[in-house]
């Protein structure tokens, strides 16, 4: 799924920017899109060396000093959000941004890709959190779920 997504995204000239590490779904995605032509940024915290290296093959690598350097600068270069299955760092990064949303401080599309019902509990638990009004009702418009990586690039085309 990674590595179709970022060879679609080189496919439709649709730059990359992620957090700069070669591992996982995301240097997956980097690589396909690097094959395929794109381009492609990666913001890479210096704290992070002593646990991954980063990727020393990107069209542009972004040293930062800090996680929070990381998102501010990821979340200025970015024009929209797709989050893919991941983990605990993709769950930070997701709600941050969402709560970015909420508080009005962008209005850039989020798109969570539901591949394989991966976020399926996730959905439900942020449906459950608007429910019980501990999100305003609103909330719920401020991103969208889609079930497969195809579809977040024909709501982008929409945007």
């Amino acid at each position: 799924m990674g590595a179709a997504f970022g060879a679609a995204m080189a496919a439709q000239g649709i730059k990359l920017v992620y957090g700069g590490g070669n591992c996982g779904v995301m240097g997956a995605v980097a690589n396909a899109s690097l094959k395929a032509g794109g381009h492609v940024t990666g913001v890479f915290p210096i704290s992070l060396r002593n646990i991954e290296n980063e990727h020393r093959g990107l069209s542009e690598i972004v040293i930062v000093g800090s996680m929070h350097e990381r998102k501010k600068l990821m979340f200025d270069l970015s024009q929209a959000f797709v989050v893919l299955p991941g983990g605990f760092g993709t769950l930070d990064e997701m709600f941050e941004i969402l709560t970015w949303r909420q508080l009005q401080l962008h209005n850039k599309p989020i798109i969570i890709v539901n591949y394989a019902g991966y976020w399926t509990p996730l959905i439900a638990l942020m449906d459950e959190i608007i429910r019980e009004r501990f999100a305003p009702l609103e909330t719920a418009k401020f991103y969208q779920v889609v079930e497969h990586p195809h579809q977040a690039f024909e709501l982008l085309r929409e945007k």
